[in-house]
């Protein structure tokens, strides 16, 4: 093992366990008054932009469409989503964010967008630096990686 690899997973692991710290999953529970894994987050995040169809969101989070039934049945029951008649086939419904779901997404956002206190400690240019080093991570990664929804996604918050 070269020492450039060695310091690479040293480096790693650092920003791994920083990352794990931040879970904001009890803070997300508190504030929304429910928990948001299981799949739950995802579902609720992938409908923001418009209702789908159990099939959609099944596939859209890459699980079955009884395990969808299931999420959808449990954000039903606590208010966050409707199912309503699809306009162009009757046998099939559209699921879609309820006002308190809406609501729900958007507190999740605020809470998800706020930076932990030791990130809003760094100094402008700090800042920047970090930046621009994960910009070029990101994009090492994937050219295309670098997007609005990147920076709006919250995988950490919405898994168990």
């Amino acid at each position: 093992m070269t020492d450039d690899v060695t310091h690479g997973e040293r480096v790693w692991s650092l920003m791994y366990r920083y990352v794990e710290a931040q879970n904001r999953r009890a803070e997300l529970a508190d504030t929304l008054g429910f928990r948001l894994g299981g799949g739950r987050g995802k579902v609720l995040f992938g409908l923001r932009e418009h209702p789908m169809t159990l099939r959609e969101l099944a596939e859209a989070n890459n699980v079955d469409a009884p395990y969808t039934t299931l999420i959808v049945d449990k954000l039903e029951r606590h208010g966050l989503v409707e199912r309503r008649p699809h306009p162009d086939d009757r046998r099939r419904k559209l699921v879609t964010l309820t006002d308190a779901g809406r609501a729900a997404v958007e507190t999740a956002d605020a809470v998800l967008a706020r930076p932990p206190a030791s990130v809003a400690a760094l100094s402008g240019d700090e800042l920047d630096h970090l930046a621009g080093l994960l910009s070029r991570l990101l994009a090492a990664d994937s050219p295309h990686a670098i997007t609005h929804q990147a920076a709006t996604d919250h995988p950490t918050a919405e898994d168990d």
